[in-house]
């Protein structure tokens, strides 16, 4: 038996952000009793935790079509609920990929990532994607190139040159989905640089049944990791990623990059 929380990450308000389930039990459940329960809640990724207590805690993400090695809006709500049931601190998650430590102090909470990394895409791949989402290659801004970044997880960021670009989204779901499935990707970071530390963003997350995620902080982090690796931003330094406008429900990511090593990602969250 657990408790299951529900609450929205990367907001102060229940109408912004991005829902989450967050189960809390003295052992996980068995994988299909997680799945189950992930689709019953229906957010974009419900976390399960285990045990109820201490500052060491194993950690398993499930969407509702399938488990994802990490998510961090679902991180960010499990840092809030659990400084706010067992007290601030520095909790230390056990991840599929990796231990991510939580930093929680007063309702905000701050993931660090596993190390990131990137390459940039193929053609093909780019060209598959541009097709599917039915923009084209004229679109892209050609400072930042089109990427397959990870930071505990896989996305394709690609940058477009306006932000009316970026404000039409009918993409092909079925379509998409059969690529990223084929290809291991968990969303599409598709973003829009508004300036030297602001970066509009929609995430389309077909691999788990969910057509745009509101915020997505395992793609922020990838993002910040492949920006800094890549020369195109000097590090150490702050970006502000605002997303889900587009969709009614707001949300405000902060990326600290560090020189080196993971990248963090803030934001507080609120219970529905």
């Amino acid at each position: 038996m657990g408790t299951l929380y529900r609450y929205s990450a990367f907001t102060d308000d229940p109408s912004g952000g991005n829902p989450a389930g967050v189960w809390i039990g003295e052992s996980l459940p068995a994988a299909a009793e997680m799945q189950q329960i992930a689709a019953d809640v229906g957010f974009s990724e419900t976390a399960f935790i285990a045990p109820e207590n201490g500052f060491e805690r194993t950690v398993r993400y499930y969407s509702p079509e399938m488990e994802v090695t990490f998510c961090g809006h679902a991180t960010i709500a499990t840092g809030v609920v659990l400084g706010e049931t067992s007290g601030n601190g520095t909790y230390l998650l056990a991840t599929l990929v990796g231990e991510v430590p939580v930093n929680v102090d007063s309702g905000m909470a701050a993931l660090t990532s596993v190390e990131p990394t990137f390459e940039l895409a193929s053609a093909e791949l780019v060209a598959a994607a541009l097709r599917l989402l039915g923009w084209h290659s004229d679109d892209l801004e050609p400072t930042i190139l089109p990427a397959r970044a990870y930071a505990g997880a896989w996305h394709l960021v690609l940058a477009v040159k306006s932000a009316e670009r970026l404000a039409t989204l009918n993409y092909d779901f079925d379509g998409l989905k059969e690529l990223m499935l084929a290809d291991g990707l968990t969303t599409l970071q598709l973003i829009w640089r508004a300036d030297a530390t602001t970066f509009h963003s929609r995430n389309p997350f077909p691999v788990g049944g969910v057509v745009e995620d509101p915020a997505t902080g395992a793609a922020a982090a990838a993002l910040g990791g492949y920006l800094r690796d890549a020369g195109l931003v000097e590090a150490p330094t702050t970006l502000h990623i605002r997303q889900g406008e587009a969709m009614g429900r707001p949300s405000h990511l902060t990326v600290e990059i560090p020189e080196r090593d993971g990248i963090i990602v803030k934001g507080t969250a609120v219970q529905m």
